[in-house]
């Protein structure tokens, strides 16, 4: 069986952590661990949430092709997915899942375009903002910020023709079965034109 990129993009609040994780349970896959500048937040394990590198590290990794994605969220923050270890899984024929923004899925797409790409929308913007409501993380006008983000990547997404498939997650037990239904068609049909 030959190896397979999946990508799982989705706005804050859509549950596409949870999808990612309960694909990668299912499918025996496995999950890729970016690289971040970002401090070590408690609870945090070094390796299996990130890898934690310092500005000088992640600048050397970006500048020397080792990333097949990277993004500077602000300065002294950024975040990106090292090429070597997604290569070899794919090599090995696993099944490698990212779980990145548009901007870096449009990345990956521009470098590996056999990747599959799929995309967890909302029911609709009352659920989204009543999710991200109900996580409890943020005050009233950070919801409101990643409300508006969530939004703008949405419409983004679709602009962008890097995503293979839209699935909205309206019941998270459907949406799991669909997003591994989806990847196992998907890996079914690479197997045959292999």
């Amino acid at each position: 069986m030959s190896g397979l990129l999946l990508i799982i993009s989705g706005p804050s609040g859509v549950g596409k952590t949870t999808i990612t994780h309960q694909v990668e349970r299912e499918l025996q896959a496995e999950f890729s661990v970016s690289i971040t500048t970002r401090a070590k937040a408690m609870g945090d394990k070094d390796g299996l949430d990130y890898h934690f590198v310092s500005q000088g590290e992640f600048n050397k990794a970006r500048d020397n092709n080792e990333l097949l994605e990277w993004a500077e969220v602000y300065p002294g923050l950024s975040y990106g997915t090292p090429r070597k270890p997604v290569e070899e899984a794919l090599t090995q024929g696993k099944l490698v899942i990212l779980e990145i923004d548009v901007d870096g899925a449009m990345q990956v797409k521009e470098k590996i375009p056999q990747a599959f790409s799929i995309f967890v929308l909302p029911p609709n913007e009352s659920v989204l903002l009543d999710r991200l409501t109900a996580r409890g993380r943020d005050d009233h006008s950070a919801i409101q910020r990643r409300f508006a983000k969530a939004k703008r990547e949405i419409i983004k997404a679709w602009e962008s023709g890097v995503y293979d498939e839209f699935i909205v997650n309206r019941d998270l037990s459907h949406t799991v079965k669909e997003a591994v239904s989806l990847v196992s068609k998907r890996r079914d049909n690479a197997t045959l034109f292999t």
